[in-house]
């Protein structure tokens, strides 16, 4: 078999996977690179066999649903994975003329086409191979955010995205007996399951980006198209320019695909299509493409690969994590060979096995994690949680799904993480006190809890290897520095369960102080915005214990002390206020800046330390809360006449 026919087999084999099986073995990136190879073949050699991928639009569409044809062909894109490649295809569109482009986001989900008439929805179908697509109506209604009704009369079809938001995807796994590989994954088998209840369950959305069959009104350009989507009640999410400058589109392209890893759905890249409909007309179409249009491809985040092993490593909290050994692979420009794997009972769930090929996800920065089983393979073997912490040989015991050394005064690993968490850049952020430091004061020193930093003296350090005068001048008046932070790097460092720096920073605001904060009730912590019930217990919990008390008393004596924020004086002085609703004279982020300026604390909930609450138009829960609350309350009218005082 000659490598075209090599390929023609395998991409066949991977398509139907992912669009019929809804069970992908590769990823998208592996697909791509494989088709890019026979798309390369074909034009060198000038042949196209028969059943070759390039041929097809999309995927065959299920037999378990009924067959319906487009009413317009739904075109897949011409794409690029080069910021060059956009400028060599824009270059040749403005040959002759200025020409205005669309940027939007490629999302990277399940493309529906919706069609409406009479101002109602009459059916919904994936697109299936481009001419001929599946209906899943009832599938499609269970998305919160489709219209069922739209003020437009006549007939059209609106073509959009079906996504899985990520937070949606991590809800489901929490519970699910199978967890889903991916949202991508969770969105193809949620709108092609017959079982409608199973689709709600999934919490999908809907991206609208086009219209293609209509009658009984023109358009004549996409940004038209665009606002006619919003006006008729559709998603279109936050992200539409209208551009030109090839300057300005590097520019915006490089800002995407930083913002990317913050969203909360996948996409894959960006695209771009020619704004003026006449100009299109005059383009056309390939046989698969339309020529006005180009997908922009951002580096791939997902790959598969093999597990070559799980160790068992100890964290600051006696914690035992696993994480997966890869064989190393590049994903998004990093050399990939180390996962998180949560927990073992994920473990377990996910499938995972020490020989079998997976997928690996990299998000910007974030750790890279297994999302699924893309291969099971012959000979892999079961991952066996540890009896004993693998540092000390202390037993291990459960607590909930995870594994904790039960050693909590001499397991070493545990105390040096802990101090270099205290001394991090989000903790007291202590200059020179690296892992390998605070390592060797513990094995020269004894050190270990982190408030016996603040009793080291500089003799002392110079009696350690490796430390001169000056190294050991500079570590001494790091430590004497931290002495003085702020309440938000001191919860940080302390290691408070489930409060990094956002959540310290929100405990801070709504408190003020630590005193306050230590005398808080569950009720009190859950109140504040993004912080449950389980986030509120860590806190209060930690508080009550004797022991971390004792801890945060030794701090203090040794020298801690909070700065405070310069306070100015106003109206709002020594006043914590809550804005609900849609003020029509200051954006939200502006009205909470003038009160700052007059003295006043912000917070984003309502709870009994909040003592005032401006309400603007189409407030919601948190008026009724601070109704039930007894809380002082003022309309927009009300808060402008403070501000003028």
């Amino acid at each position: 078999m000659g490598r075209m026919e090599e390929l023609v087999e395998l991409l066949n084999k991977y398509a139907k996977e992912y669009y019929e099986l809804d069970n992908p073995t590769v990823s998208d990136a592996e697909y791509d690179a494989l088709y890019d190879e026979l798309v390369m073949l074909e034009q060198f050699g000038g042949l196209v066999l028969p059943d070759s991928p390039t041929r097809r639009v999309g995927g065959k569409p299920n037999e378990g649903f009924r067959q319906i044809k487009h009413k317009e062909r739904l075109y897949s894109l011409d794409k690029t994975k080069t910021i060059e490649g956009v400028g060599e295809w824009i270059a040749k569109i403005q040959k002759e003329q200025p020409v205005a482009f669309t940027l939007e986001y490629k999302y990277d989900g399940l493309t529906l086409n919706l069609s409406y008439e009479g101002g109602r929805l009459v059916r919904a179908c994936t697109r299936g191979d481009g001419e001929i697509g599946e209906e899943v109506t009832e599938q499609v209604k269970t998305i919160k955010n489709v219209p069922l009704t739209i003020p437009f009369k006549g007939e059209i079809d609106v073509s959009g995205e079906g996504l899985m938001p990520l937070s949606s995807l991590e809800e489901y796994n929490r519970d699910a007996k199978v967890p889903l590989k991916n949202a991508r994954n969770g969105v193809a088998g949620a709108i092609r399951n017959l079982d409608v209840k199973e689709t709600e369950r999934r919490r999908l959305s809907f991206f609208a980006y086009n219209v293609g069959y209509h009658k009984g009104i023109e358009f004549t350009s996409q940004h038209e198209v665009h606002a006619f989507l919003i006006e008729q009640g559709f998603n279109v999410g936050d992200y539409f320019k209208v551009v030109n400058n090839f300057e300005e589109i590097k520019k915006l392209l490089e800002e995407a695909e930083i913002k990317r890893p913050t969203l909360d759905f996948l996409i894959d890249g960006m695209v771009f299509k020619v704004d003026r409909f006449d100009l299109r007309e005059m383009l056309g179409f390939t046989e698969k493409f339309p020529r006005w249009a180009l997908a922009y491809k951002f580096k791939a985040e997902e790959l598969s690969t093999e597990v070559k092993d799980v160790l068992w490593q100890v964290s600051r909290t006696g914690k035992l994590n696993p994480l997966a050994v890869l064989d190393p692979v590049e994903i998004g420009g990093a050399t990939v060979s180390r996962a998180t794997l949560s927990n073992i009972n994920e473990i377990r769930r996910k499938k995972i096995r020490i020989g079998d090929r997976v997928f690996v996800r990299r998000s910007g920065d974030v750790i890279p994690e297994i999302t699924g089983v893309a291969e099971e393979c012959e000979g892999a073997k079961e991952v066996v949680a540890p009896a004993v912490c693998p540092v000390c040989g202390s037993p291990v015991i459960e607590k909930g799904v995870f594994l904790y050394c039960s050693n909590n005064e001499n397991c070493a690993p545990k105390i040096i993480s802990k101090i270099e968490h205290f001394c991090s850049k989000d903790g007291l952020d202590i200059d020179g006190l690296s892992e390998k430091t605070i390592e060797q004061f513990y094995n020269e020193f004894g050190l270990k809890s982190a408030d016996e930093l603040f009793t080291l003296k500089k003799e002392d350090l110079l009696s350690l290897e490796g430390f001169k005068e000056k190294k050991a001048e500079n570590v001494i008046a790091g430590i004497e520095k931290a002495k003085h932070t702020t309440l938000t790097r001191f919860l940080t460092a302390i290691g408070v369960p489930n409060i990094g720096k956002k959540a310290a920073k929100l405990l801070e605001q709504t408190f003020g102080s630590l005193d306050k904060l230590m005398q808080a009730t569950v009720e009190d912590i859950a109140s504040i915005e993004d912080f449950g019930l389980i986030t509120a217990s860590s806190v209060v919990e930690y508080f009550s214990s004797e022991e971390n008390r004792l801890f945060i008393q030794r701090l203090l004596d040794n020298g801690i002390t909070f700065l405070q924020e310069e306070k100015h004086e106003g109206v709002f002085s020594g006043r914590t206020v809550v804005i609900t609703g849609t003020l029509s004279s200051y954006k939200r982020s502006a009205a909470q800046e003038e009160i700052r300026k007059r003295g006043g604390n912000v917070a984003d909930s309502v709870s009994k330390q909040v003592d005032l609450v401006v309400v603007g138009a189409d407030a919601g829960s948190k008026l009724d809360k601070a109704k039930k609350l007894g809380i002082e309350i003022v309309d927009e009218a009300g808060f402008l006449a403070m501000l003028a005082e």
